[in-house]
């Protein structure tokens, strides 16, 4: 049976997972477990929604707003649900003065914390030949050109 984790740790584990998929190639699962994880943990009212925040770069509107959780000593963003609009206080711009405290915590161990508080495994992939690209691709071959002729020929 796995130890119960404080909410320091888990919010920790949510820090690292959250700053490796803004850079991860395929960051899907990552910020599905972020989301998962945080809903948990409002949900458990071992986090709680502060306020909304204008977001920095909005998406295909002018103005988009993000919900500001806070969970042990973090702050994260999610995206707001329709009942977060009527019930929480909207907090204007995001101040850029604050960081989240620094973090040293490995993926994997935060990946595992996370799968184990919410339950949510990641999706397999069927390894098939059409998910690998040739490093390899031949030339076309050009019926009036002769590799063996130069220019002095």
């Amino acid at each position: 049976m796995p130890t119960a984790k404080s909410d320091s740790e888990i919010a920790q584990a949510i820090f690292t997972v959250n700053r490796h998929a803004k850079t991860a190639p395929d960051n899907h699962y990552l910020y599905t477990l972020k989301k998962e994880a945080l809903n948990l943990m409002i949900l458990k009212k071992r986090a709680l929604k502060i306020g909304l925040h204008f977001s920095k770069n909005p998406q295909k509107s002018q103005q988009q707003s993000s919900v500001l959780v806070k969970c042990g000593n973090y702050y994260f963003h999610m995206l707001p649900k329709k009942e977060d609009f009527s019930s929480l206080e909207h907090l204007g711009h995001l101040d850029d003065t604050y960081r989240n405290p620094p973090s040293r915590m490995n993926l994997k161990v935060a990946k595992e914390i996370l799968r184990v508080l919410t339950g949510f495994e990641p999706q397999k992939k069927e390894v098939t030949a059409s998910n690998f690209t040739k490093s390899y691709q031949p030339r076309p071959i050009d019926r009036f050109y002769s590799p063996r002729k130069s220019y002095f020929d």
